[in-house]
């Protein structure tokens, strides 16, 4: 038996999409049968731009062959990562000519990895498992709302539903994505194989007794339009002077809150370039408030992001400007968090005085046993193989 994954991001790669595929890839060599192949195309490590890590072109471990494209040099801007897609793409297109998969997985935080997935296992006679990290068109409509390109929206609504109605198979990460794929694909239930807490997370101590001038607010992740993160920074940290606040990682609007007037004038923000993620568990340790915000946007109620899984497995508390899904998801399941609507500073505010007078620390081990990742992958692995 022969499995093709498609995944843009991919180990020794950072972020939610390669831990994912990796996990992912473990689980399917662990429950697959032994005549098992796979075959991983991804790219070489791009993420970040600032974080150089080193990888091979091609690597072959027994069972599983990783490819791993060479894009052109890019900063991650808009027309950046376009002609970065197309490069991996022709040369998924070149890789995958005349071979035969039994299954094609395509793992995709934006519509262009599924549709590609879908057109490989179209010419490739495959059956098809899509797994739906983000909802594109939802996205590119809030985001780009107001901009030239949102001309392009009925095409890629079209490319969605191209995609989406020649799957086998599709999971979601966020059950806020249901109702959206429900319209699209009447007749395919989804399963909801959401992202989920790495084994390192799980066998490590974060609380540690440390005595700072200042209580420390961390956020690790992505400076994109999505996380907003320039909407609400500078007025936060003008208004808690009596706060640290350290953010960690890199993207398209890292610029944007550099150059903001107000953070120019802040003692107490600080940026760090992304790390990989031995270094990020000690930033975890040190924290006394772990951040996370998504701008309000509408595509944003649905979405569940994944940083909440390594932020919950601290045991830390949680400062989250989110809204619908996410909101609603952390209400019911997690303790030790206040949620506040995004770039909302005065309601941040009060949020964040009720976390200073609490606990420093969450016994949040039955959540961390149910939304383990290695449990998560594994069930998706059954998914899978009952394609076969």
């Amino acid at each position: 038996m022969r499995i093709l994954l498609l995944s843009y991001f991919y180990t020794p790669d950072i972020g939610p999409g390669s831990s994912r595929s990796k996990s992912l890839i473990d689980a399917l060599i662990g429950k697959g049968s032994t005549d098992l192949k796979i075959d991983v195309m991804t790219t070489m490590p791009n993420r970040y731009p600032s974080l150089n890590i080193d990888a091979k072109y091609f690597e072959r471990n027994r069972r599983v062959s990783i490819y791993r494209i060479k894009l052109p040099k890019h900063r991650n801007g808009k027309f950046d990562q376009i002609k970065a897609f197309i490069s991996y793409s022709l040369k998924v297109r070149k890789l995958t000519s005349k071979k035969k998969w039994d299954i094609v997985i395509a793992t995709s935080g934006r519509l262009m990895t599924a549709s590609l997935g879908t057109w490989v296992a179209k010419q490739t006679g495959s059956k098809l498992y899509l797994d739906i990290r983000d909802i594109f068109t939802d996205t590119i409509s809030s985001i780009f709302a107001k901009k030239p390109v949102r001309m392009l929206i009925p095409i890629f609504i079209l490319l969605e539903k191209w995609t989406f109605c020649n799957a086998d198979k599709i999971n979601l990460v966020s059950a806020g994505f249901l109702d959206h794929f429900k319209k699209i694909t009447p007749n395919l239930t989804p399963s909801i194989y959401t992202n989920g807490i790495d084994e390192i997370f799980l066998k490590k101590d974060f609380f540690i007794n440390d005595n700072k001038n200042k209580n420390l607010i961390l956020y690790a992740g992505n400076f994109g339009e999505g996380q907003g993160l320039h909407n609400i920074i500078p007025e936060a940290a003008n208004k808690f002077k009596d706060i640290q606040f350290r953010l960690i990682g890199d993207g398209p609007e890292r610029k944007s809150l550099k150059e903001n007037k107000l953070f120019k004038l802040q003692k107490n923000i600080e940026i760090i370039n992304p790390i990989i993620q031995s270094e990020l568990i000690n930033e975890y340790q040190k924290a006394d408030i772990l951040f996370v915000h998504l701008n309000d946007y509408k595509a944003f109620k649905k979405s569940l992001p994944s940083k909440i899984f390594e932020y919950v497995a601290t045991g830390k508390p949680i400062l989250a400007g989110v809204s619908g899904y996410a909101a609603e998801f952390l209400n019911n399941q997690v303790q030790g968090v206040e949620v506040f609507k995004p770039g909302d500073v005065e309601a941040m505010k009060q949020g964040l005085q009720k976390l200073l007078k609490g606990p420093k620390f969450f016994d949040r081990s039955n959540f961390c046993h149910s939304y383990s990742r290695k449990n998560i992958m594994e069930k998706m692995a059954f998914d899978i193989l009952s394609l076969s």
